[in-house]
């Protein structure tokens, strides 16, 4: 048995999100694996969580508010420091003293940071307890995540200031992410490209990969309490995600005004947590739907005829598609939102990265009920062989025996 702290920028549960949903899988997975868990969150909200699969899989659960950052301070931070914003976006003094308590209470014989934005606090944890082993689970390689979102910002006139931000922030970020791997025992990269965009930051040049994934049996049944409207196409997504916001731009502004032309009555939903200002116009348009935050996506997901990607930003494994996967559905996405995924499964969605093919496969699959149907069994079956929770927990598991626990 392992004693294993894991530290999360935000509470992983409920799993409205990929970054709660891989943590919850890889709690779950430790769990049953028989390790003991100590999980350090920011939750602004004070939530019971005494009926909730965090409480199964943690021993103690401790919890502290974000910190308060205003974009005065973000400011601040841009132009009278050289840190990257995403190493400071979550520092709190309070959760570090949580963390200091927590070192100094106990003897942990692995400390597992998840994602980029709670890594600030990795020195402390090397200064508390030295011999500690760490392991970093990155989520994605954040600088060429911040490359590619300034090489399509700044084909905008419009997007300009955020995309001179983006080119800021990529040498920054690219010496914290250094730093942090390599302090780090273990780096876990959740696709081969991560893993080599990552590798490079290792003294040893080695990365581990654990995929994320999906509990598909939660999705693949069929759940028909929401009933939408015929030839409805479905989006998922923290909505105030850049990259979500992006996709939804592009689609709606070049993809979306083709496909009416031939499907006048075609419905567009946006299910997602915070929808981003930048999409407020489209609540004027009749064919679009935003629906903000949704106590879950399994409803719209197994209502759809079809699920979209049109992602031009991003990195790791998309989640969003290994949901849509498992529950069945045709799934149209570009080549950079199918990334990290295995060819097989990539041939039981259609790929097209040009905004006219994107519309005429959409159209195209209107037509076809059956195709889609083929499509989603298809889908389902991929999901269900290489993206189960219960096949992928054991490459993590693997990673902990290579530096020397279990």
């Amino acid at each position: 048995m392992l004693r294993i702290l894991v530290i999360t920028a935000s509470l992983p549960y409920p799993p409205a999100s990929g970054g709660a949903i891989r943590t919850l899988g890889i709690l779950h997975g430790l769990h049953n694996a028989g390790h003991q868990i100590t999980l350090l969150s920011f939750d602004e909200r004070g939530r019971d969580l005494k009926n909730t699969p965090l409480a199964e899989y943690c021993l103690t659960i401790h919890t502290v508010n974000p910190p308060q950052r205003s974009k005065i301070d973000r400011l601040k931070t841009l132009l009278m420091t050289n840190k990257a914003d995403i190493e400071t976006r979550f520092y709190s003094t309070e959760f570090e003293a949580k963390l200091r308590l927590l070192l100094a209470n106990n003897v942990f014989d692995l400390v597992q940071f998840e994602a980029i934005e709670s890594v600030t606090y990795m020195p402390i944890v090397k200064e508390v307890q030295p011999s500690v082993k760490i392991c970093f689970d990155t989520f994605n390689a954040e600088y060429m995540l911040q490359r590619r979102i300034f090489e399509v910002d700044r084909a905008k006139l419009g997007r300009l200031p955020a995309a001179i931000y983006s080119y800021l922030q990529i040498g920054r970020i690219t010496r914290f992410e250094r730093k942090m791997c390599q302090l780090a025992d273990c780096v876990i990269a959740v696709s081969q490209e991560d893993a080599e965009h990552l590798r490079v930051f290792r003294q040893d040049l080695h990365t581990y990969i654990m995929q994320s994934g999906v509990f598909v049996d939660d999705y693949a049944q069929v759940d028909d309490s929401l009933d939408l409207p015929p030839k409805s196409i479905v989006f998922t997504g923290k909505m105030d995600y850049r990259p979500n916001v992006d996709a939804m731009m592009w689609f709606t502004d070049e993809i979306f005004p083709l496909v009416q032309q031939e499907l006048p009555d075609v419905q567009l939903f946006i299910v997602g947590q915070k929808p981003h200002p930048r999409l407020d116009h489209l609540r004027q348009q009749q064919n679009v739907h935003i629906t903000g935050w949704v106590d879950s996506t399994q409803p719209y997901l197994h209502a759809a005829d079809i699920y979209i990607a049109p992602l031009r930003m991003g990195s790791g494994t998309r989640l969003k598609l290994l949901e849509a996967m498992s529950s069945k559905r045709a799934i149209i996405a570009t080549t950079l939102a199918s990334a990290g995924l295995h060819d097989e499964t990539k041939s039981s969605m259609v790929i097209k990265d040009s905004a006219f093919e994107f519309a005429q496969a959409i159209i195209n699959l209107m037509d076809s009920p059956s195709k889609r149907q083929q499509m989603g069994e298809e889908a389902l079956k991929q999901v269900r062989m290489r993206y189960d929770w219960s096949k992928l927990i054991a490459h993590l598991l693997n990673a902990y025996k290579e530096i020397g626990l279990g």
